[in-house]
């Protein structure tokens, strides 16, 4: 029979074949299933149909092959039966949707299945149905008197059901369908001519699922990269079957291959690129990228990046020329630290240090909770060590210093870890997408060591990092230049675990760094209460709610309330906080004592005075100092009104209200901790006084609490309150 360029409807004129079957062998028809990757190829496949189809162009969608009887009449497809069954249900469609005379398309009736009866079944029912193609196909067929129920648990059918569903989609409103199918052409031949045998199918399908896909996927990037370059598209393909396949094989699970880790790494890649053209990735498969990014004026350019990226994890073997991976784990592991520990020219990560194997693994992939598995602020990162390893490649007589590396590199550590407001690539958050301006200031840290204070794009200033971190390393910046010998002590106190590598709070006062670590290292409720004896060091996030510290340490909570009070954020008070910090480390030896001596001598101030601030009662009775998040609800006017915040965030039934609790533990839960239940009476700390209500909300009772003409109490509240509620709770 020789090779013959044909179509679907063709195999059974021009081909002679009688019929197609598909055997037991094959899989179930799976460009139907509902996973969202399969939606997006099925889509993809539809709509590359569609475009070339609606222009009245041919699209050829590679070889079908397959067994043939001697007579010329059977044929049982080995590779196509996925395309196969697409197109017998496109043409089953158009032939309804434009009522096609039945003997034209009697030929649908030749395409059956093997593998299993209600398959076959199915076909032969579809095609002598009359349906009603503007409504939802699926949903009439289930309907069908001859649709058996247990037909919806049949994996090939429910894959057709959703195919169909999918073609009329995209089908609907062209013209003329049934004839332009014809221009939907194929190679079709049999194995014999090919040369093969049909234990072919078995070996392509031994891993559990097809390797076309990606085999087409290299098949489409080859006939790009020859209609730009022949040497190019040969050196491409032969590093892609060689020497990354060989980089990314030490990646991989047993019995895998690597076209999935292949394909994420390449992903990124096309992502970069289009952050660096200064656009918004969006979702689309494999073949769409290779449309977008390596077709047209920038195809060349963007291949020779790609190249890049593979290449700087190679280096040359002393095995005939033959190139091989770099020890990888071996090249993150130098310049990241192990435990969150300082470790000199290293920075401290929150991620996994190869991460380039977790771009393999991990890239475009979500997590439960919707939340991308590599984030951005990892793209970021190996983004930072690529460039290097690029630039050095690119540049082997005038290379980046390994030891400026680890400078430019920390620069960036820190600007990633205190800009989680600014990293952004989406164009509906504030600011937009951040990531080209973002990736432009990295090629000037990594390439040059420049903090680029004034990022353009096009002409046009841009936010990248956070702008206060970046005025701050450019100070360290200058700060490490003219002190060389003082660096490795300004990173260890960058890496203490409360700071992530914003040191404004200290500063760049080099007496005051092993104070820092000194002072974290004591017992934080006494920091606690030395900071606030000195001065309100709280910070105001909103009208209603002020930061405090906690005296959790060694819990995520606490930790997460430090951290908020020593980093620059839009929270009102951080210069003072700072001013207080900086005073403390200044002036105290640092000490457990000697910070329960600077909160005693505080409180004995404030009773020698007759003036009691609220910071006397946090610091004089620990049922203000819950620890947890350190949050409480403060309004300024209303300081002795204060309430704990359980939550965070809001009240709930385990808030407290600070003064109540101290006069008793019994607070009513169902008013978040506001009310002290006295029979059925109830009594409330207001700003400046007690107040006893009955059941209906009535005032029934009050004691004033003295204050001065700044609304600060010159009476101890606590004492009044509790030999109220004694007297009433006796009575």
């Amino acid at each position: 029979m020789g090779t013959i360029f044909t179509s679907f409807k063709g195999l059974f004129t021009e081909g002679n074949i009688s019929q197609i079957e598909i055997p037991k062998i094959q899989r179930s028809y799976a460009q139907g299933r509902r996973d969202s990757r399969t939606t997006r190829t099925r889509n993809r496949f539809l709509k590359a149909i569609y475009d070339k189809i609606s222009q009245d162009e041919i699209i050829t969608l590679d070889f079908v092959y397959g067994e043939i009887d001697k007579d010329n009449k059977l044929f049982i497809p080995l590779d196509g039966q996925q395309r196969l069954t697409t197109l017998f249900l496109l043409y089953w469609y158009a032939a309804k949707k434009e009522n096609i005379d039945i003997s034209e398309y009697a030929f649908l009736h030749n395409f059956t299945y093997k593998t299993r009866y209600s398959a076959r079944n199915f076909c032969e029912k579809l095609i002598e149905s009359s349906l009603n193609i503007e409504d939802n196909i699926s949903t009439q067929i289930e309907d069908q008197t001859w649709f058996p129920l247990d037909w919806k648990r049949d994996a090939t059918i429910d894959s057709m059901l959703c195919m169909l569903d999918a073609i009329q989609e995209q089908f609907a409103e062209l013209e003329n369908l049934w004839e332009r199918l014809d221009k939907v052409k194929f190679y079709f031949k049999s194995l014999e001519e090919m040369g093969l045998t049909d234990d072919i199918y078995i070996k392509m399908n031994s891993r559990g699922k097809p390797l076309t896909d990606f085999e087409h996927f290299k098949a489409e990037f080859e006939k790009n990269l020859k209609s730009l370059d022949e040497s190019t598209a040969k050196r491409i393909a032969r590093k892609i079957d060689g020497d990354w396949t060989n980089l990314l094989w030490q990646y991989r699970n047993e019995g895998e291959v690597v076209d999935d880790y292949f394909l994420r790494y390449f992903r990124f890649i096309c992502d970069i690129i289009c952050y660096k053209n200064n656009g918004s990735p969006r979702i689309t498969d494999e073949f769409e990228l290779l449309k977008i990014y390596f077709e047209g004026e920038q195809a060349k350019e963007n291949v020779l990046l790609l190249e890049s990226y593979f290449d700087c994890w190679l280096q040359e073997s002393q095995n005939n020329g033959m190139r091989q991976s770099i020890d990888i784990d071996n090249f993150f592991d130098n310049f990241i630290a192990e435990d969150d520990e300082h470790e000199v020219g290293k920075i401290i990560s929150e991620y996994a240090p190869n991460m380039f194997k977790d771009c393999t693994t991990d890239y475009a992939d979500l997590r439960g909770n919707g939340n991308r598995k590599f984030n951005l602020n990892k793209i970021i990162l190996l983004y930072t060590f690529i460039t290097y390893r690029v630039y050095n490649n690119q540049n082997p007589t005038k290379p980046i210093a390994e030891d400026d590396f680890r400078r430019r590199l920390r620069i960036i550590s820190n600007l990633v870890k205190n800009s989680s407001d600014e990293i952004s690539d989406s164009e509906q958050r504030q600011g937009g997408n951040r990531l080209p301006a973002i990736l432009k200031q990295v090629d000037s840290i990594v390439i040059s060591g420049i903090v680029d204070e004034n990022i353009t794009i096009n002409g046009e200033s841009k936010i990248n990092f956070n702008l206060f971190q970046i005025k701050e390393e450019v100070e360290k910046l200058e700060y490490t230049s003219k002190n060389p010998d003082k660096a490795e002590h300004l990173f260890e106190l960058e890496d203490h675990y409360l700071l992530n590598g914003q040191i404004s709070i200290v500063g760049l006062r080099e007496d005051l760094f092993d104070k820092f670590h000194q002072l974290f290292n004591c017992d934080w409720d006494k920091v606690d209460c030395a900071l606030l004896s000195i001065g309100d060091y709280s910070q105001r996030d909103n009208s209603w709610r002020i930061q405090l510290g906690s005296k959790a340490s060694g819990q995520s909570c606490g930790r997460t309330a430090w951290k908020k009070l020593l980093h620059h954020s839009s929270a009102e008070g951080y210069e003072n906080t700072q001013s207080i910090l900086r005073t403390l480390l200044a002036n105290y030896e640092i000490r457990d004592k000697v910070l329960d001596s600077i909160c005693r001598n505080f409180i004995k101030e404030c009773e020698q005075q007759g003036r009691y601030p609220w910071r006397y009662y946090y610091c004089k009775y620990e049922e203000f100092r819950v620890g947890r998040f350190g949050k409480y609800t403060q309004y300024k006017d209303e300081p002795y009104e204060m309430v704990s915040l359980y939550q965070a965030s809001k009240e709930s039934s385990n808030s407290k209200q600070l003064f109540l609790s101290v006069i008793s533990d019994n607070l009513s839960k169902d008013d978040c901790g506001r009310a002290i239940w006295i029979d059925d009476n109830y009594l409330v700390c207001h700003n400046n006084r007690f107040a006893l209500y009955n059941e209906n909300d009535e005032e029934i009772g009050f004691r004033n609490i003295n204050q001065d003409e700044n609304g600060i109490d010159t009476q101890n509240r606590i004492k009044i309150g509790k030999k109220w509620y004694n007297k009433l709770v006796s009575e």
